[in-house]
C-alpha cells in the first residue's frame, strides 16, 4: 500500500478498501495511481450525492437526511446503484 502524502490526508475514503475491491473484482495486481484515482472519483461521487440528498431534504423541511433522500440524489446513477 502506498505512502500517505500530504494531500492524502485531506480525502475521506482510505486506499486499502479501494484496493481490496479492486482485487475482490478480479484484479491481480493494483498501481498505486489507480487506487488513488478510483478513489479520488468515488469521493467526487459521494460528495455529489450527498449535496443533492441535502438539498432534497432541506426541500422536505428536514435535517435529517434519510434513505429516500440518498435514493433521489442517485437518480442518475441509478444503473451503476440499484435499490437493495
Amino acid at each position: 500500500m502506498p505512502r500517505k502524502s500530504r494531500t492524502e490526508n485531506l480525502s475521506e475514503i482510505p486506499l486499502a478498501p479501494i484496493d481490496r475491491i479492486l482485487h475482490k473484482s478480479g484484479a491481480e495486481r493494483v498501481s498505486d495511481e489507480a487506487v488513488r484515482r478510483l478513489r479520488d472519483i468515488l469521493e467526487r461521487i459521494a460528495e455529489e450525492i450527498s449535496k443533492r440528498a441535502v438539498d432534497a431534504a432541506k426541500h422536505a423541511r428536514r435535517k435529517t437526511i434519510k434513505r429516500e433522500d440518498i435514493d433521489f440524489a442517485i437518480r442518475e446513477f441509478e444503473h451503476l446503484f440499484p435499490k437493495s
